[in-house]
């Protein structure tokens, strides 16, 4: 039987390298896709996927990427996992740039992904397209305006296809979780490992990167009449985005 085969996206590091792991555990044939090819060699090493370099807020990038891609066999899967978060600015002060950024790849970067390999999944007669968002693309919160705008626009994107592929073999799957403790996110966003700690500080057992691979994993295995519209997960300590549970003692 022919292994399925799967694009990650975003998968150098944190839940993309992670769903890579578990894809591979699982017997599917695994391209995993980023800009950094020393840590993609590194991971095609450990797992022994495929790897494509690659710049998801550059047209030209994502169509040399697929073009690379469709020539090494048909696919299955896409789970759209690139994104990133900058700042913490409120509106009033926010910086223009870094909203610009967000929304070009937590976004654009999904509608440039999904038009190269739309027409790979569909002719595969059982295709799957996942949309890694967030629990801000379902809620607002101060201070986060730039990332949750982004992450709105990314589970609208994901339900708008789910209704213009209705009746097509392709399934379109939203995975939205809360606080994930990965190693470079939030250091990303807020500029430091201690501003980084401070999110999570008092959080007993925050969600990992394994976690949400998991998640991807159990959707994409379901029997394919079987389709996840949306997956909301969190850690048990966050009841909501504004009610988290924190132990000063850890």
């Amino acid at each position: 039987m022919t292994a399925l085969r799967a694009v990650v996206t975003g998968a150098s590091s944190g839940m993309g390298a992670a769903t890579v792991r578990r894809l591979c555990e699982e017997g599917w044939d695994v391209v995993a896709v980023a800009r950094r090819e020393e840590e993609l060699a590194a991971l095609a090493g450990e797992t022994g996927c495929e790897y494509v370099v690659a710049d998801m807020t550059s047209d030209a990038s994502v169509a040399a990427m697929a073009e690379r891609v469709l020539a090494g066999g048909p696919v299955n899967s896409l789970v759209a996992n690139a994104g990133a978060a900058y700042g913490q600015d409120e509106v009033a002060s926010s910086d223009v740039e870094d909203w610009a950024g967000m929304f070009d790849l937590n976004v654009l970067g999904v509608v440039r992904c999904v038009k190269a390999l739309l027409p790979a999944l569909e002719a595969s007669g059982r295709g799957d397209i996942v949309v890694m968002s967030s629990t801000a693309g379902h809620i607002v919160y101060e201070g986060g305006g730039g990332y949750v705008a982004s992450k709105h626009g990314a589970h609208t994107v994901a339900a708008t296809l789910r209704l213009e592929l209705a009746g097509k073999p392709v399934r379109v799957i939203e995975i939205a979780p809360g606080m994930v403790a990965t190693e470079e996110f939030s250091r990303k966003r807020l500029g430091s490992q201690e501003a980084a700690d401070k999110v999570y500080a008092g959080v007993e057992k925050p969600l990992t990167a394994e976690d949400c691979a998991d998640a991807v994993v159990w959707t994409l295995t379901r029997p394919h009449h079987f389709n996840v519209d949306l997956m909301v997960i969190r850690p048990i300590a966050q009841a909501a985005q504004h009610k988290v549970a924190r132990n000063q003692g850890l």
